[in-house]
């Protein structure tokens, strides 16, 4: 269980570096999209390990990446091209 708490930490903190090399003008600050990269695949580690047998390690990998990349996905900021016009009062 150590070993899949750290590959899914490592695997929610790669995930969290792409993000933001990706979208960084669309995140807010590093250290908040970082934290929630990792937290989120340990949530997902956790909870596709309680779901599964404890021996489907690449199971867990996957529930770990799908929970963490739904997470980091709830930070994104609109691009701003789609600015609306106040109505007239």
């Amino acid at each position: 269980m150590l070993l899949e708490a750290l590959a899914s930490a490592a695997l929610g903190l790669a995930l969290a570096a792409a993000a933001m090399h990706r979208l960084s003008h669309r995140l807010p600050i590093r250290s908040l999209v970082l934290a929630t990269g990792v937290a989120g695949a340990l949530f997902g580690a956790f909870v596709t390990h309680s779901a599964l047998d404890p021996g489907s390690f690449l199971a867990i990998l996957a529930g770990a990446a799908i929970v963490s990349t739904a997470s980091l996905s709830l930070l994104l900021r609109p691009s701003g091209r789609l600015r609306r016009r106040s109505a007239p009062a």
